[in-house]
């Protein structure tokens, strides 16, 4: 190109005129421009030419910062119109030039012509003719040139041009600011309309300082959005480029650098403007982006007027072709197929607020989290109780509502996943736990981004993140708005209302709790629930929204297969299909909402009952899908038909828990001639209590009405005459009244005093027993005692079966009692008489099935041989259902007979 150059000419000898070329990069005043080479692998060569043999005024210029005492030099008289002639001549154009002086400080004076050679108009010549400058004082014309300029000067002169017209110019000085009082006033008055300005000076590729016109506002505009490499200040004041500071400044100064443009004032930081430049040819920033001279930058991008996907799009252009700053770029999922990064799936399962499972077309199961956010937390210290256990969902404020957003818009649903980014796993600190390996995606539903929309709820925040930090959504600047959005609605998270509170009761295997919610829910039939976790094919954990509270619901008239059990030194391993059985049921119901029908509960507060999902009976399902098998306790139901018809349908496919299957002949059992007749006269009786030792308590059905009406006139007496709190002295044997959880009054009997605060008392009526302090016993009334009505609770246990001994074995045995008999009424016929109290058989009210005779099919019971004539034909039809419950290896069988050598271990005798 050319070598540098400035303008003047006194001392230096003059040079042998060279032609030489350039491009004009900057005008720098009337009389001097920068000129520039052409590039080659790099910002070109640059040098100052000043005009010979004449003079343009002075401009403004701004008083030093170091120098306190300075002040601000104004404009002299047209000296802006001729660096404005200059600069919409020559900005961006070729010109040819010759060096005529050169001074000892290297500031170089010559002539400029436009165009590519001497032919051209003569610049200095221009100026002069258009009274925009004058020759050099003490000038003789010596020379052609010299000649032409005192020609041009005369012909300015004549025709008042430019300085020569009447007045002093002073209409050409502007009225320079520098400073803007309030920056955030100034850009809002502006209303994001384009404001016409012309670049005055580039600081780096996004960092210009721009004259606002026709106000004559100097400010730097940095523009929003992005950022360029920068030019480091050392401690020396010297200044270190970034890789590709100075590329990003030249492609930003080649195309904006003294040109008209139009800017769109966006915001303000401190005293610098963010804005977008227009330009007729383009917009700046996206080129920028385009080209892989910047990278967009959260802070600013959110006040670009013209779509943040825009330059997010343009930054993705120059990532994938590895462009300038991205030469080393690797994308976060460059090691997945295409396949991995994108693909629709079904959601199975949503965890906490940030995360889903999902199922593939595979079948396979994946975890995705929702990429950028954060879940609701708990802020500050902790202040739950230490001795309860925090449950996030229902104790993280705002966690159930983002938890239930998520299950209502998702659960069942297919969704398009497009992984963004593998957030690699994470070893344990002291403050963090470890975090395996995760999937970070967006996630869409009918063209809804979830994350978005989980934000702009208030539901969720988004994670903010370093800004070399790649690993984010591909939808993060939609994130940032929707937070912004919820920010100031106040929505969620962001609210300035009391957080909502969820009290919610988990009486799951709270036996006294279950007891007192048993009969409310009986009586409501069909109640809504959602699915929470399901244990097994048959054991779930529900939510009930109406009351609050959790519960374990187990499916009624079915036997599910036993998933495997970790007990204490030995690992149980689970039945055949147990496995499928869980699953199936987790895809069907799991957070799904259900209907309930609670019937009865067990022993351990477990509520049992029927399940429907979207008008089907999960319990007929499970038995149609030959994954369970039906119960005998189903028979008293009103879906016996539909579970027998979907069983006998299973056996013919031969499938799953049904392989093996073949119909056996029924054994003929020949007659036992019976010599004394076994008396079978059975009455009706309630049934109020079971005992862990398989013992129960009934009531006489014909004497219920007069037990309620003592009832009704004991508590009656008692409201009216309360015993006063603390005056009864309890003592054992004694009968008494006493407070149930129900808050009612019962006969009862002190069987044991511990202390005041413990007295162990027998519900006389009922059979169940309580430990009471003795504020909530009192003196039972003369009217109401055991001679004028007896205890209404009498003790029996089961015939012609042994109770097993094992403890499990018992309470499996017990369980089903109380699913089946508990609070129902049955027939009841004494067959002997024992220490302890009758042996009895008991019979279903409708069915007339035999409940030992049940147990005893189950394989939960051993038959118990009894020598007297009289029995010998319910004896062996006892001892055939045995012989068909270990042949099918029912519970106590399940490991074939184990009498012969450990019936001891087992807790049996023979």
């Amino acid at each position: 190109m050319a070598s540098s150059a400035q303008s003047g000419g006194s001392s230096g000898g003059p040079l042998v005129p060279t032609v030489q070329r350039g491009i004009v990069k900057m005008v720098l005043s009337g009389c001097a421009i920068i000129v520039r080479g052409q590039p080659r692998g790099g910002p070109p060569p640059e040098r100052q030419i000043n005009l010979s043999n004449i003079r343009a005024g002075n401009l403004a210029r701004r008083a030093a910062a170091a120098q306190p005492d300075a002040k601000d030099t104004p404009d002299e008289p047209w000296a802006f119109p001729a660096r404005e002639f200059l600069r919409k001549k020559l900005i961006g154009k070729e010109v040819c030039f010759t060096i005529e002086n050169k001074t000892p400080q290297g500031r170089e004076y010559g002539m400029i012509y436009l165009g590519k050679d001497t032919n051209g108009e003569n610049i200095a010549e221009s100026l002069v003719a258009e009274g925009l400058a004058t020759r050099r004082e003490g000038m003789r014309a010596n020379n052609p040139e010299q000649n032409r300029l005192s020609e041009c000067e005369e012909q300015a002169k004549a025709a008042k041009k430019g300085m020569w017209s009447d007045g002093n110019g002073s209409h050409t000085i502007r009225d320079l600011k520098y400073t803007i009082e309030n920056p955030r006033h100034f850009v809002d008055s502006h209303h994001q309309k384009p404001v016409n300005a012309i670049i005055e000076h580039v600081r780096d590729g996004s960092v210009v300082r721009a004259l606002l016109l026709p106000d004559y506002y100097l400010v730097t505009v940095m523009l929003s959005g992005i950022k360029c490499p920068t030019f480091r200040r050392e401690a020396d004041g010297s200044e270190t480029p970034e890789p590709f500071a100075a590329e990003a400044k030249f492609f930003t100064e080649s195309r904006l650098l003294q040109r008209d443009v139009q800017i769109i004032l966006e915001s303000c930081h401190n005293q610098n403007v963010l804005g977008t430049i227009l330009h007729p040819n383009g917009n700046i920033t996206e080129l920028l982006l385009k080209e892989g001279f910047a990278r967009c930058v959260d802070w600013s991008i959110a006040v670009y007027t013209r779509g943040a996907e825009k330059l997010r799009a343009a930054e993705r252009f120059a990532k994938e072709r590895r462009l300038r700053i991205w030469r080393d770029y690797v994308a976060p999922t460059a090691n997945l197929d295409q396949k991995d990064k994108q693909f629709v799936a079904k959601v199975m399962q949503v965890l906490n607020a940030d995360a889903i499972v999902v199922k593939l077309n595979s079948g396979d199961y994946k975890t995705i989290h929702l990429s950028s956010i954060r879940p609701p937390r708990l802020e500050g210290e902790n202040t739950q109780d230490k001795n309860k256990k925090l449950r996030p969902l229902y104790d993280i404020p705002y966690m159930f509502e983002a938890r239930e957003f998520l299950r209502k818009k998702l659960i069942g649903k297919k969704v398009n996943v497009t992984v963004d980014y593998i957030r690699a796993a994470s070893p344990a600190t002291e403050t963090v736990p470890a975090f395996s390996e995760r999937t970070c995606a967006t996630v869409t539903i009918g063209g809804i981004n979830i994350a978005e929309a989980l934000v702009s709820k208030g539901l969720a925040t988004v994670i903010r993140y370093r800004q070399d930090d790649d690993q984010r959504s591909s939808h993060y600047d939609e994130l940032l708005a929707a937070e912004a959005r919820a920010i100031k609605n106040g929505k969620g998270l962001h609210s300035k209302k009391e957080v909502p509170i969820h009290r919610v009761a988990d009486i799951s295997g709270d036996t006294q709790k279950a007891k007192q919610f048993l009969p409310f829910l009986q009586r409501a039939g069909r109640s809504e629930a959602v699915v929470e976790y399901v244990f097994s094919g048959s054991r779930l954990k529900l939510y009930l929204p109406k009351e609050t509270c959790l519960i374990t619901f187990l499916l009624a008239g079915i036997e599910c297969p036993r998933g495997a059990r970790n007990l204490p030194g030995l690992v149980q391993e689970g039945e055949p299909f147990s496995e499928e059985a869980t699953l199936f049921t987790k895809e069907l119901v799991l957070q799904r909402e259900v209907e309930v029908e609670v019937e009865s509960m067990d022993k351990a507060g477990n509520f049992i009952g029927w399940l429907h999902i979207d008008g089907a009976n999960l319990s007929v399902l499970l038995v149609e899908h030959a994954l369970s098998k039906v119960h005998f306790t189903a028979e008293r139901s009103s879906y016996y038909k539909s579970l027998l018809s979907a069983e006998e349908a299973a056996k013919q496919k031969k499938e799953k828990v049904w392989a093996h299957y073949v119909e056996q002949p029924v054994d003929e059992v020949p007659p036992v001639p019976e010599e004394k007749e076994r008396s079978a006269t059975y009455k009706p009786v309630f049934v109020t209590e079971i005992t862990d030792d398989l013992h129960f308590y009934v009531q006489d059905v014909e004497t219920g009405t007069q037990l309620e009406k003592l009832m009704e006139n004991m508590r009656n007496d008692i409201a009216s005459h309360p015993p006063v709190e603390g005056s009864y002295a309890p003592r054992r044997g004694e009968f008494c009244i006493a407070k149930f959880v129900d808050g009612e009054w019962y006969r009862a009997r002190v069987e044991k005093v511990e202390s005041p605060a413990k007295v162990h008392v027998f519900y006389i009526d009922y059979g169940n027993r309580e430990i009471l302090p003795s504020t909530r016993l009192g003196t039972l009334p003369p009217a109401f005692s055991t001679r004028v009505l007896p205890a209404q609770a009498t003790e029996y246990a089961f015939a012609f079966i042994q109770v097993p001994q094992d403890e499990d074995a018992r309470t499996d045995a017990v369980d089903s009692v109380v699913r089946d008999i508990q609070n129902t009424q049955c027939l009841l016929n004494v067959e002997h008489l024992s220490a302890s109290c009758p042996h009895v058989t008991l019979q279903f009210a409708d069915s007339k099935g035999d409940v030992g005779l049940g147990l005893v099919k189950e394989g939960l019971v051993m038959v118990e041989v009894r020598k007297e004539k009289q029995f010998q034909k319910v004896i062996t039809e006892y001892l055939n259902a045995q012989e068909s419950a270990k042949s099918a290896r029912l519970n106590l069988w399940r490991y074939g007979d184990f009498r012969a050598d450990d019936a001891d271990e087992f807790g049996y005798s023979r």
